[in-house]
């Protein structure tokens, strides 16, 4: 982790399951280099956390906003946290 890592929770409302929406923001975040994890909700949405450089994170919140083809995303809600250091990206 360095000194400029920020830390941002995602909520992703909309077609969100079912449709490959954490594969492919695994995808987005490893190419990225963003350190996080994505877990569907018994809601039916997406929770998404990204670690990393603001610039990267920046990228893979703007991947989260569409998703991948499949999904209808309608709104996403973002936080900013205090960064804990993860490293790798799991699906949960």
């Amino acid at each position: 982790m360095t000194p400029d890592t920020i830390r941002r929770r995602l909520v992703v409302h909309g077609k969100v399951q079912g449709v490959f929406y954490r594969d492919s923001t695994r995808d987005a975040a490893r190419d990225e280099g963003v350190a996080g994890w994505a877990a569907n909700r018994s809601d039916g949405t997406v929770e998404v956390v990204l670690e990393g450089p603001p610039a990267a994170v920046e990228s893979v919140v703007g991947y989260c906003r569409t998703g991948p083809s499949s999904a209808k995303v309608h709104s996403v809600d973002e936080h900013d946290e205090t960064p804990e250091g993860l490293t790798g990206f799991q699906i949960r």
